[in-house]
């Protein structure tokens, strides 16, 4: 809803690009202030060009999350340019073919990307909510949304770091509800599947889309823009009374029988003859 987040401050990690971007654009035209925190400080930048041409307020720090000093920054930026914290969005991940792409299996995994994947997709999310909570309480309360993934749902055959992080936020995020939610602190999750961002698209062939599109239980794969909306609806008013949770934003691929995705393309073999 246009203007849900009038007066409200909201660090988005990730933002300068995927489901990230999207909800900094989303929040931004709903009348939050926000701050960008990534690594690519150049698209970072061309992000807020683009909400600040169409009336929003929006700064970009350049941020590795699994710095600490880093971290301390984006948020003191955040109070320091527009006087308060009302939202953290931990959005940004290791996604790049440098760690998912040799995130193998548990007994070949390089160590190194073992480490890096759990500080940039754990580690860091644990930073953004360690600096983000005082300000959060001091400003009367606040919301705080994780973004986990389906891979700490359900077994996958690569990938063993980037599960385990995931599923660390998941925890987290729990434990941050708990232990914050008296001093009106909201923390919430949400798990995608398959997003259609520019790291996918680079990550995986053609023949790999298909495959997770056959498991899908909708017709289409997962825009940046559908996950941010429910990264928002956390994030907003309009969920002042869910804390705690996981929403998972897969397109039902999470949801059914392993064997219907063999059911489907035997039912449309039938058909076609």
């Amino acid at each position: 809803m246009m203007g849900d987040f009038d007066g409200k401050v909201a660090v988005v990690t990730g933002g300068a690009s995927g489901a990230g971007e999207a909800t900094a654009k989303i929040m931004a035209g709903r009348g939050a202030a926000v701050v960008i925190a990534d690594v690519a400080q150049d698209r970072a930048a061309g992000v807020v060009k683009e909400i600040t041409a169409g009336g929003g307020r929006a700064v970009a720090v350049r941020t590795d999350v699994s710095d600490p000093a880093d971290a301390a920054a984006m948020v003191e930026r955040a109070v320091a340019d527009f006087g308060r914290l009302d939202v953290l969005v931990n959005c940004a991940a290791a996604l790049g073919p440098d760690v998912l792409g040799r995130d193998t299996t548990v007994v070949d995994v390089d160590l190194g990307v073992w480490e890096r994947s759990l500080a940039v997709d754990l580690f860091g999310v644990m930073l953004g909510c360690r600096f983000a909570i005082p300000h959060l309480v001091a400003g009367g309360g606040g919301a705080i949304v994780n973004v986990s993934s389906v891979a700490a749902l359900r077994g996958r055959w690569v990938g063993p770091a980037y599960a385990a992080a995931k599923a660390g936020v998941i925890g987290l995020t729990r434990n941050v509800a708990t232990t914050y939610g008296q001093r009106r602190v909201r923390c919430n999750a949400v798990a995608p599947g398959l997003i259609m961002s520019p790291a996918a698209t680079a990550m995986l062939s053609e023949a790999d889309r298909r495959i997770q599109e056959s498991h899908l239980l909708l017709p289409s794969r997962s825009t940046p823009e559908e996950v941010a909306e429910t990264v928002v609806f956390l994030a907003s008013d309009a969920a002042r009374y869910v804390t705690g949770q996981v929403l998972v934003a897969d397109g039902g691929l999470t949801s059914h029988s392993p064997s219907y995705a063999d059911w489907r393309r035997q039912v449309a073999e039938a058909e076609a003859s």
